[in-house]
């Protein structure tokens, strides 16, 4: 899977199933400094997933709510970057899961 710079940060294109329902996310950033994988809630709520009475939410923004002057729509962290496998190449900005993801 092909990595496309932006402000010499690495961001993919990701898609996600849920209960046979399909959203293609352009702007998925590639941060192996973040423990853990999110996805923009509202971006979610279009195919239906939405927080439930039970989950617990959290609000996060950019190191001091800095507006980085780009659209991130979601961060794939490194408990789904290892869970899945996760080879970076970034001589040839190429991304590969070597593991069902």
């Amino acid at each position: 899977m092909r990595l496309q710079l932006r402000d010499n940060l690495p961001f993919i294109a990701i898609t996600i199933i849920h209960q046979g329902k399909k959203i293609n996310i352009k702007n998925v950033l590639i941060d192996t400094g973040s423990g853990g994988t999110i996805v923009a809630a509202d971006v979610l709520s279009k195919i239906g997933v939405v927080p439930q009475a039970e989950d617990t939410l959290h609000t996060i923004f950019g190191v001091g709510g800095m507006d980085y002057g780009f659209n991130i729509q979601g961060i794939l962290g490194m408990d789904f970057l290892t869970s899945a496998g996760a080879i970076i190449d970034l001589n040839k900005l190429e991304i590969e899961f070597n593991k069902p993801i």
